[in-house]
């Protein structure tokens, strides 16, 4: 039995790719092709005993975080995850700690499904992209119904237990037209966390396809909702890629793994017992063995994963390793670099330009709250700070007359100039 020295997740998907929705953006659907038709999509009690014992005989411990993941998890049923939490209890060391969470759809919540996870803690990701409009118009039912009513129903029963859960948010062509509308839904649900997934899938052409959000688009969606949040809500909402820009700058090192220097230390374990590099690269180039005959910590110390994981770094482009925003973005997901660079390199990120755009647009605000946060200073006084700012900078035209030389310095009256533009506020 090897022990890892370096900690890992374990992303579990206990129904592989099977989902009771068929959301446009899903990427993981196409995966049931990996496995024999007619075999069940179901983790049985064996690779569950497996998946378990080995994950924590070969975790360095004394806390092992394993996500549920799909597919949509909830299909195994409610006894399955009473099965896993016994067979957890069973092998945890003394003074060990297991993290579970749950990524769901949300349809199968109910009060039971609450309760349950409430008590045995769960962490609970929650599919929800904005206002109904937006959400309906990219996840449905396999019946067809729309689902945004469901995953606001399920998000009033989680709190009714206790259970904040994480909004998952996707981003595709269609959704991220709409930045201020769906970052304004959050707020007035009170959602404490988001994470806003820029969908990214190719077509049969290798480009993206027209469901895909564009680099533009996606940095200026994150740009108008910065400006939101760092102006009125910086410590009510965290939005997870501002937090993990903060936790760069003020040397804590990310979190997040699209941006840390390397991957490769959350292998997904499929119903089946099989092991792959990534949630992204479920696919027989990436497979890594099985559970229940090579563990886990000794498949993520294989050169192949090691070199699976280096690849994010060793493989940036000149164009990349260049840019002044490397530190925060550090090339983005490998499994989008599929793009030539402007210099005509291959193995350039598709979402490239909008971490750029987004990131050379905040950067000056996160760094001053790293300065403050490094100061002993909450980070919530930057929002003080630039509200005295913006005022004085307004003060100008809230003095001018309409008659008097307009504020801007071009030389007109007010009133012919910046007056309907620039009205005093």
């Amino acid at each position: 039995m090897t022990r890892a020295t370096v900690p890992f997740v374990v992303m579990a998907k206990p129904v592989g790719p099977t989902c009771n929705l068929r959301c446009a953006s899903c990427y993981y659907l196409e995966r049931d092709a990996l496995f024999a038709p007619g075999t069940p999509r179901r983790m049985d009690t064996q690779v569950l005993e497996a998946l378990v014992r080995r994950a924590i005989e070969e975790s360095p411990g004394p806390e092992l975080h394993m996500v549920w993941h799909g597919g949509e998890p909830t299909l195994a049923g409610l006894d399955f995850y009473r099965q896993a939490v016994a067979v957890q209890q069973r092998h945890l060391p003394d003074g060990w700690r297991i993290v579970n969470s749950l990524q769901t759809n949300g349809w199968l919540i109910d009060d039971r499904w609450a309760a349950f996870l409430a008590e045995h803690r769960f962490a609970v990701g929650l599919s929800l992209d904005g206002p109904q409009e937006v959400h309906d118009a990219g996840r449905r039912h396999l019946s067809g119904a729309p689902t945004h009513e469901r995953v606001v129903r399920a998000l009033r029963l989680l709190r009714r237990h206790g259970i904040d859960p994480d909004i998952l948010c996707t981003l595709t062509a269609t959704s991220a037209a709409h930045p201020t509308e769906v970052y304004r839904y959050f707020r007035e649900e009170q959602i404490r966390w988001v994470q806003f997934l820029p969908v990214v899938v190719r077509g049969p052409d290798g480009t993206a396809a027209p469901i895909s959000v564009s680099p533009e688009a996606f940095g200026s969606f994150l740009c108008q909702v910065f400006d939101e949040w760092v102006r009125h809500d910086v410590g009510r909402i965290d939005v997870q890629v501002f937090v993990e820009c903060l936790l760069a700058l003020t040397g804590r090192g990310p979190t997040l793994c699209t941006m840390a220097p390397t991957c490769g230390r959350v292998p997904v374990v499929e119903h089946d017992g099989g092991v792959y590099a990534c949630d992204h690269f479920v696919d027989p180039e990436h497979k890594l063995g099985d559970v229940a005959l090579d563990g886990l910590a000794a498949l993520l110390e294989t050169p192949r994963q090691q070199s699976f994981g280096l690849a994010k770094r060793d493989g940036l482009t000149a164009a990349c390793r260049n840019c002044l925003v490397l530190a925060l973005c550090r090339g983005g997901c490998p499994k989008d670099r599929f793009v030539s660079s402007p210099d005509g390199e291959p193995g350039h990120n598709h979402l490239c330009g909008g971490y750029r755009q987004f990131l050379t647009h905040a950067l000056p605000v996160l760094a001053r709250m790293a300065a403050l946060s490094r100061r002993g200073r909450p980070a919530t006084a930057i929002m003080t700070e630039l509200a005295a700012e913006e005022a004085d900078e307004r003060a100008p035209w809230r003095h001018a007359g309409r008659n008097d030389p307009c504020p801007c310095g071009s030389g007109r009256k007010f009133k012919q100039c910046c007056l309907a533009t620039r009205r005093p506020g």
